[in-house]
């Protein structure tokens, strides 16, 4: 397939700037929320989050490799942490009723308690490190454009 070169216009200093701010909160961002989750609750966000995605679904469960993808995580690092939720008690891995190849991840109710244990934790990190800087910012527009960055629909020049 044939590329052709587009003419690509630099950034501006504005724009610079934020495309590397918002390198660094990709970054930090995590790693404050882990900190704290772990400080408060005793929980890492790498365990917390499945939890929470467990919690939203239909029945608790989500096939394996959905968990992972709504986590970023691989199928195998998943797999890990299911492990580690699993020796807990928080978390069952069951066989897919629909075609028996694949795996679920079944939040039980020990899960769904620990997850309500961490979540003022949770709540209060994302609260102070991200949702009080956006006090003064309309976060439905903001959301609505990190939701089309995230969506691929930026690429579209």
């Amino acid at each position: 397939m044939a590329t052709t070169k587009r003419q690509v216009k630099a950034l501006s200093a504005s724009e610079e700037a934020f495309v590397r701010e918002v390198g660094r909160v990709l970054l930090e961002l995590p790693r404050a929320v882990d900190a704290d989750m772990i400080e408060g609750a005793g929980l890492p966000l790498s365990e917390y989050s499945p939890l929470m995605f467990l919690s939203e679904t239909p029945g608790r469960a989500m096939r394996m490799s959905e968990l992972a993808a709504v986590c970023s995580l691989s199928l195998s690092g998943m797999t890990r942490v299911v492990i580690r939720l699993e020796k807990h008690g928080w978390v069952e891995r069951v066989k897919c009723a629909e075609d028996g190849r694949g795996w679920n991840a079944v939040l039980t109710d020990a899960g769904l308690e620990r997850l309500e244990q961490a979540w003022p934790t949770h709540l209060a990190s994302v609260r102070r490190h991200l949702v009080d800087h956006f006090r003064d910012h309309d976060l439905a527009a903001l959301t609505a454009a990190l939701r089309r960055v995230a969506s691929g629909q930026g690429d579209r020049a």
